[in-house]
């Protein structure tokens, strides 16, 4: 969503350099609230606290005991993977799109299409946001132990 949100933003932002004849003037400054960025940025912040709170209660609930630290430190490398992957990604946008005639990340952002690479990104969220239901309704949750001891000193289940 936050995706959808940036490319909506920049295609504004292209649009207030077009009418006020700044399209050729890529070091200018276009006549724009910065305000408008707040939305995709909030977006971003919501997504990470809930991803990060989500993924330690998996860690800390699903995985073995002596695993968990291990399951903390893969969700960082995923996301080092992650920016990994998404530098391979913009060098493919930009060599497909030069192709085309008019490269999408050009050195003049006022005539490049920054907001297709955001589109880009948004639908390549939306099929990763499938995978996750698809993996998700599989899942199968490990049941819970509650921490406390009965009167024959055994553990209790939920």
């Amino acid at each position: 969503m936050a995706m959808a949100v940036a490319a909506s933003v920049e295609a504004k932002r292209v649009n207030i350099a077009r009418d006020n004849g700044l399209v050729d003037e890529p070091k200018s400054v276009v006549p724009m609230a910065i305000w408008w960025l707040v939305p995709q940025y909030v977006i971003c912040g919501l997504a990470d606290v809930f991803t990060v709170v989500g993924l330690q209660e998996l860690f800390y609930d699903q995985m073995p005991v002596e695993m968990r630290s291990v399951g903390a430190a893969a969700y960082i490398s995923v996301i080092g993977i992650g920016s990994f992957l998404s530098s391979g990604l913009i060098c493919i946008v930009q060599g497909v799109s030069s192709r085309g005639g008019r490269e999408w990340l050009g050195d003049n952002i006022n005539r490049a299409n920054l907001e297709y690479f955001y589109w880009v990104l948004a639908a390549l969220s939306a099929v990763n946001f499938c995978g996750y239901v698809c993996l998700a309704r599989r899942f199968v949750y490990k049941r819970a132990e509650v921490g406390f001891q009965g009167r024959s000193g055994e553990k209790e289940l939920e």
